[in-house]
């Protein structure tokens, strides 16, 4: 797990300033690599690669980088891991090749001279971004893993082009300029993330997950997709597996076994998050059943109970004998993080579980240097509510008239969420328990917009834009064009759960979540691995029967039934919680004047990028007890990482 940088300019351009130049987008990211830095320059072409270094296989000086291959036609600087670089070396022995060094990034590199570049990238489980240079054809490759775990961004700076793994990187070009993209910004405030393929900054990209861009001097950017999640969505429909569902468990323990077991390969210290879920709860038991000694396992825990999950997670590691570390935090504590996040998180980001995230990767930090945790769980096995809920909202939107929708949606409007929490308090005791809910009042008032779409398409869109009205907010460009909008795109699938499943992969996964993890871990060097996210347990979760992921009111059917098998049904069985923190009351409290400072009229007037008139009306209702974290959230945290650009 590291982090590079580079540039390819015209040669006659070059001068004694490139190396410094180098020197200091390398610099930039050393959080990324904090072990060992390397810079290489291919001259008589004008490409210069840095990098920096995370050792976590073959820790000894063979697996410096950048690195060139046994025919020096390829030089590489690679971010990630290929977890079968064991099998793959294997089979390039067999062949003849003979290796110097223990590390992934020199398989890699005997595969592109033994087999070339897409079919090595086709053979490679894992996750990764690298920049090849190619000395025979003078082409240089950006290549991303299957679903986007780690980050590349790239883009032209006059006839310069530049890359990285954090923006932070490219910034450090002399030739940057940083134009705000106003259509990337007015996304940015209905998801809380940018999606791919934007950034934040006009002109400036991120590798779409699964494809190879192929740059030439003097010729537009060609790309090679070697991984399409359509296509494997739709060849897994064709696939369908068959068995009783301990049959369908028992293929699935066996595909989780391998895929964990060669995650569990490092030759530094490993861990897991574990939260006392679904998802973390199978990761840890199936790690525990692959080791000697107890797992390592962390959590972090809330005063506040909503909040609150550490309880569970300790319960989980006592039954399956983990050595367990967990730390209650403080709002202090938390609020001390935010003045890291625009930082970390180099663009625009607002998805508030960022914080806690950065605290339990900064505790685990503290005694691993590898984590692996339950991420794409809910994305692949049915996990969200919406799975299960989706399709029933729909068919009853086509059922009931439009005018009578509207009414309803006004009476559930008349109250603001804060009420709505105290009568459901105050009811709880009628409340069965499997039909309590964290929140009522932010999900009815949820509901209440959901009365107002028009199709699945938009439903959905309903589903994840983080609020409602966030074009009102901005003063940018018009949305551009997603994979949410492009449905030309989709797959052909037979249900409006699996479109959304298959949308949830592409897009939220991918841009929030992954992004998330990505910045907090590397953030405190830290690796974090996902073992769900191995493409051979992607395809084997779409080819299940859907009745073994969503039934009725209960998603993950299939886990829930493998889990039962470590761990007691009791201990997991719980309504699903949120990785969250109460960023509504500390807006009120002690993040006050911070908030007030960046929401501040005059400011937003001087700055022009948002209604300030609307703007302004969110934080008083705030303040007076509505509800709108998320809508203020993603404003704050556009100002205080404008704010950090801004000073730096």
């Amino acid at each position: 797990m590291c982090g590079f940088t580079g540039f390819w300019s015209p040669p006659e351009q070059w001068g004694g300033d490139t190396l410094p130049i180098l020197h200091r987008m390398t610099s930039t990211i050393r959080h990324r690599g904090p072990d060992d830095s390397g810079v290489a320059c291919v001259e008589r072409v004008g490409l210069a690669l840095g990098f920096r270094r995370l050792a976590i296989l073959d820790l000894s000086a063979e697996g410096h980088q950048p690195m060139s291959s046994g025919s020096d036609r390829y030089l590489v600087v690679y971010n990630g891991e290929a977890y079968n670089f064991l099998e793959l070396r294997r089979d390039l022995e067999a062949r003849g090749t003979r290796f110097r060094g223990h590390s992934d990034t020199e398989v890699l590199l005997a595969g592109f001279d033994c087999w070339g570049i897409v079919p090595t990238i086709k053979r490679v489980v894992g996750m990764f971004a690298m920049a090849i240079w190619d000395n025979e054809t003078r082409s240089l490759h950006l290549v991303r893993d299957r679903t986007g775990e780690k980050p590349l961004y790239y883009g032209y700076l006059d006839d310069t082009l530049v890359f990285g793994s954090e923006l932070k990187a490219l910034r450090a070009h002399p030739a940057w300029h940083g134009r705000i993209d106003r259509g990337a910004l007015s996304l940015y405030l209905r998801f809380m993330c940018i999606p791919t393929p934007y950034s934040i900054y006009e002109g400036i990209r991120k590798v779409v997950p699964g494809t190879i861009l192929t740059c030439r001097r003097g010729e537009p950017p060609t790309v090679t997709t070697y991984w399409s999640a359509r296509e494997m969505v739709e060849s897994a429909a064709r696939e369908r597996l068959t068995g009783s569902l301990d049959e369908l468990a028992t293929e699935c323990e066996t595909v989780l076994r391998t895929t964990i077991g060669q995650q569990m390969i490092a030759d530094v210290p490993l861990g897991a998050f574990l939260s006392g879920g679904i998802d973390s709860s199978l990761i840890v038991s199936l790690m525990q059943t692959q080791s000697t000694i107890p797992v390592r396992t962390f959590t972090i825990g809330f005063g506040e109970q909503q909040y609150n999950e550490a309880a569970h997670a300790k319960a989980v590691a006592q039954h399956l004998g983990t050595q367990h570390t967990e730390l209650y935090v403080s709002p202090s504590d938390a609020i001390a993080v935010v003045p890291k996040l625009p930082g970390l998180y180099d663009e625009p980001f607002a998805d508030s579980s960022q914080i806690p995230t950065f605290l339990v990767a900064s505790l685990a930090r503290g005694h691993v240097g590898v984590s692996l945790s339950g991420d794409g769980g809910d994305e692949l096995f049915g996990g969200y509510n919406r799975y299960f809920w989706g399709p029933r909202i729909a068919a009853w939107l086509r059922w009931v008239p439009r005018p009578v929708r509207t009414g309803a949606a006004h009476l559930l409007r008349a109250l603001p969420p804060n009420q709505w929490d105290s009568i459901f308090e105050f009811a709880s005791p009628a409340i069965p328990a499997s039909a309590r809910m964290r929140m009522p009042g932010d999900r009815l008032h949820k509901l209440a917009g959901l009365l107002s779409t028009s199709g699945e398409a938009d439903l959905y869109r309903y589903f994840v834009s983080h609020w409602i009205g966030a074009d009102r907010f901005g003063l940018g460009d018009a949305e551009p064009a997603t994979m949410l909008t492009d449905t030309e795109a989709w797959p052909a699938t037979e249900t409006f759960t699996d479109r959304m499943m298959f949308l949830d992969l592409v897009t939220y996964l991918r841009d929030d979540i992954l992004v998330k993890v990505d910045r907090a871990t590397m953030g405190v060097s830290l690796e974090s691995r996902a073992p769900f996210l191995d493409h051979r347990v992607i395809e084997f979760a779409w080819r299940l029967p859907r009745e073994a992921k969503v039934d009725g009111r209960q998603g993950k059917i299939l886990l829930r039934h493998l889990l039962a098998r470590y761990v007691p049904t009791a201990l997991t069985d719980r309504p699903k919680m949120g990785f969250g923190v109460p960023i509504d009351s500390w807006l009120r409290g002690p993040m006050r004047d911070w908030a007030e400072s960046l929401l501040d009229a005059a400011r937003l007037d001087h700055e022009g990028f948002f209604n300030t008139q609307e703007v302004r009306s969110r934080w008083r209702e705030h303040l007076d007890g509505r509800n709108w974290q998320h809508a203020l959230w993603t404003v704050l945290m556009f100002q205080a990482w404008h704010e950090a650009q801004a000073s730096t």
